[in-house]
């Protein structure tokens, strides 16, 4: 068999039954915290501009758009996937040489279960089948330092959701995996240099593709089955020789995937951990700091601290800051937290925070380096007027694989994103259906979607 072949073995043999009750206890932990995320980037700009990007095609579809009306299955894959990934603060995995974010997943899977009409194990079934194919391939076969963004290890992880949730037989899923990693080899520069809009578009757009690609291949659409090894192949293009025995895999690896407790990117989730607590247990002033310094691993520096996918200095928009260690440090320190609204316009630009950001100077400790992925050290120094200079070093932060969020810790965060779109009834109402989503048809959990609103509410009530 191909490598392809194997995967598309791997792919349909998969039972609920495969996996432990750990195990789907995380992976409920993550599509709540996911459609969290999704829910709280309903009112985003691009949120809207997506909105009615889809509608144009008409608002008759086969699954549910969150928010309310219907689309097709690729077109609902988009939207969703649009609304997780606005915020970046979905979940994340970490590889020695590659970040990506698996919960991307969740859009393309719910719309194909949604359309095949499938039960919840069979759903949490194929969504943990792309959580393993997505993070084993970012183990065995990087791409990041080939200038390839990790969408394009993400093709290969919807295709194999996708047609699992679908119920493809192995030829067809060899099929949809093998169109899928032809097809969408995205590049880095996607995450590089000025960010823009295409930064949370990328994968929605994979999402799109592949689970279009799963639906042609239904129908009987063939793909090159040498896509891994063969002539010109993924290998051969773009990641060199690597080894995996498909068939000896499991659905464990979504347990080593990390939640995000602070709504910035994913590696400086430590650095933000050790400068709120410093600031809780100093009460230092951010307008007293003279200097904040930052060692931090490799990985951390290259992407959002200055490196090698440059300067972060130059903040203008959302998707610059959520990205820049020194933005994110600053606006920390000055308002004790870094959630969505460390992102409105207003905020990124005020004086305050982009003065204090060039005060902020990261630079790779290389004894931390060698400790990632295992570990997430850095060590913060904040340095005030009076003198004094305050110290603070972490190994991992609360989220992180070695101190797990629990089903508690996102059902809080999830009630904070959702709020101004939900009742708290249909909050709880969501909550519970990803609870017991094993023991109804995914329609139950769709509906329910449907019901949220596409922008902010009144307050509700406080109880009496």
């Amino acid at each position: 068999m191909t490598l392809v072949q194997e995967m598309a073995e791997f792919v349909a043999a998969s039972a609920f039954e495969d996996m432990t009750d750990d195990v789907r206890e995380q992976l409920k932990i993550r599509v709540l915290d996911t459609i969290g995320c999704g829910i709280g980037a309903l009112d985003a700009e691009l949120a809207r501009t997506v909105r009615a990007h889809t509608a144009s095609f008409g608002s008759e579809g086969n699954c549910t758009l969150i928010g309310g009306g219907s689309a097709a299955a690729d077109r609902a894959a988009f939207y969703n996937g649009t609304l997780v990934r606005y915020l970046d603060f979905n979940d994340s995995y970490l590889a020695k040489g590659e970040t990506c974010h698996p919960s991307d997943n969740l859009a393309p899977v719910l719309a194909a279960a949604e359309f095949a009409g499938c039960g919840g194990r069979d759903f949490l079934t194929a969504l943990a089948m792309a959580y393993q194919v997505q993070c084993r391939l970012s183990d065995v076969a990087p791409v990041r330092a080939k200038g390839f963004d990790h969408t394009t290890q993400g093709s290969y992880a919807v295709a194999a959701g996708v047609s699992r949730a679908l119920g493809l037989n192995p030829n067809q899923t060899a099929n949809a995996i093998a169109i899928c990693g032809t097809a969408f080899n995205a590049l880095r520069v996607t995450r590089t240099g000025a960010l823009s809009h295409w930064k949370g578009l990328a994968y929605p757009n994979t999402a799109f593709g592949c689970t279009h690609a799963a639906l042609l291949a239904m129908h009987g659409i063939t793909g090159p089955q040498e896509v891994f090894e063969g002539n010109k192949g993924f290998m051969e293009s773009i990641s060199g020789r690597f080894r995996i025995s498909w068939l000896e895999e499991n659905l464990d690896r979504v347990q080593r995937t990390i939640l995000k407790k602070y709504n910035a990117e994913i590696h400086s989730q430590p650095s933000i951990e050790a400068l709120l607590e410093l600031k809780r247990e100093t009460g230092f002033d951010a307008a007293d700091v003279t200097a904040i310094d930052l060692e931090t691993f490799d990985v951390a520096y290259h992407i959002i601290g200055g490196g090698e996918e440059g300067e972060k200095m130059t903040v203008r928009t959302k998707e610059e800051a959520d990205h820049s260690l020194p933005y994110l440090l600053a606006v920390a320190a000055l308002d004790g937290g870094v959630m969505p609204e460390q992102y409105r316009p207003e905020r990124i630009g005020r004086r305050d925070v982009q003065d204090l950001l060039r005060k902020v100077h990261v630079r790779e400790n290389e004894a931390f380096s060698r400790r990632f992925p295992d570990e997430m050290p850095c060590r913060i120094t904040v340095r005030l007027k009076d003198g004094r200079t305050l110290e603070k070093s972490k190994r991992d932060y609360e989220g992180f694989h070695t101190r797990p969020a629990r089903w508690e810790t996102a059902t809080a965060k999830f009630h904070r994103l959702s709020g101004p779109f939900t009742t708290e009834a249909l909050r709880n109402e969501i909550a519970d259906s990803i609870l017991r989503i094993e023991d109804a048809p995914v329609s139950n959990l769709t509906r329910l979607l449907g019901q949220v609103r596409t922008s902010p509410g009144p307050p509700e009530a406080s109880p009496k």
